[in-house]
């Protein structure tokens, strides 16, 4: 997940964000705890009820804050910058811009959440322990140590992206010294533990016994798996990706047939030409003279009434903004860079001229191309 939502603040310089899904998910989470004191405790008041669900809700995303800090935290250690955290429905992610260079770093950023977690529970026990019972620090304690000891070991099973399967990769990345190998062999592992999960929630919902009689808690389980299994999926098919573009150059993906636009052409003008050509990205010239990079979605940022009376100059990318790479720069590590600064268009330059885009469809036409030349005759 990107940075998105609402900003609430910063914290070691790195931005926190409360996802819109956080909001449904705090309100449940609060009213479950209050539900919960209440039977357990029916002398207390509703404002005590309610107190106590609050107080434990937002304690329990401290919680998630809390471990994501610590990932995030570990990484800047190693100078690997962290763009953002979010607060979602599932809990929290830290956006962390590349991957470790070395098995030793993952292993430490990975284990850093879980410790963090185990801490807070080691400290929320000993709440409860000095609290008198039945009162609300007492439940606080209680309940917010199994939430941390839980959230720690879960976070333990070994599939990717789960932070037991960012162990499991850089222990298995140790041993054979290879990254991709490692990472396909803990989305594998993710796959085969979000299967399970989605499977043994679903039969809890034909068998409500299984998990004490909570239906609700299997639908959860299951929509956990689901959430998990389309993360392994797509880190998975990230290495897979990397597997065939290794060994290729930002010539051999880009595309040398470069469109061009005048600065003075209209949003409107501009949008037609988009329609037409099914490109998204174009050079903007003049005198010959690149200006600029104007993009789709440099277009979509401005509402479509004004396109009319605004030119392409007023919106487009300008030329010392423009990212670039060189025609040797490996094709891997040039999407890398495309992927943590977050643009889909990068230009290819040699010698001071333009000579290529490496573009979506470009990257496409090189997977696509790659892969039919790689499938045995006959298939």
């Amino acid at each position: 997940m990107r940075g998105g939502g609402l900003k609430i603040g910063r914290v070691f310089g790195i931005p926190i964000y409360l996802h819109t899904s956080w909001f449904f998910i705090f309100f449940l989470i609060t009213y479950s705890f209050a539900v919960e004191f209440s039977s357990l405790n029916p002398n207390w008041s509703e404002t005590q009820r309610w107190t106590a669900g609050l107080l434990t809700s937002l304690l329990f995303f401290g919680s998630v804050l809390s471990h994501e800090l610590s990932h995030s935290v570990v990484a800047l250690r190693y100078r690997i910058p962290v763009k953002s955290i979010t607060l979602f429905i599932f809990g929290g992610v830290a956006s962390i811009s590349r991957d470790p260079d070395r098995p030793g770093q993952e292993f430490l950023i990975a284990a850093a959440g879980p410790l963090s977690s185990f801490a807070l529970a080691a400290g929320f026990w000993l709440l409860a322990a000095v609290s008198p019972s039945a009162s609300i620090p007492y439940e606080l304690g209680r309940s917010l140590r199994n939430i941390n000891a839980g959230l720690a070991v879960f976070n333990l099973l070994p599939g990717f992206p789960l932070d037991g399967g960012r162990l499991l990769r850089s222990i298995v990345w140790g041993i054979n010294k290879n990254y991709a190998r490692a990472t396909r062999v803990a989305a594998r592992s993710g796959q085969v533990i979000a299967y399970l999960m989605i499977a043994l929630g679903l039969f809890s919902v034909w068998q409500p016994s299984l998990l004490g009689g909570d239906m609700l808690g299997g639908l959860w389980l299951a929509f956990i798996g689901w959430f998990l299994l389309s993360a392994a999926r797509s880190s998975y098919t990230q290495i897979s990706v990397r597997g065939v573009l290794e060994g290729l150059r930002a010539a051999d993906i880009m595309s040398a047939e470069m469109s061009t636009v005048g600065r003075d052409m209209s949003l409107e003008e501009y949008g037609q030409e988009v329609a037409r050509t099914g490109r998204r990205a174009h050079l903007v010239v003049s005198d010959g003279q690149l200006m600029g990079l104007m993009t789709i979605e440099a277009l979509q940022a401005v509402p479509r009434e004004e396109w009319p009376m605004t030119s392409v100059q007023a919106v487009m990318v300008s030329r010392d903004r423009v990212q670039w790479a060189a025609p040797e720069e490996p094709a891997v590590e040039l999407l890398d860079r495309m992927r943590r600064t977050e643009v889909d268009q990068m230009a290819v330059i040699n010698g001071g001229n333009v000579v290529g885009l490496v573009t979506r469809d470009s990257v496409q036409r090189a997977l696509e191309t790659r892969s039919d030349l790689a499938r045995p005759a006959g298939r």
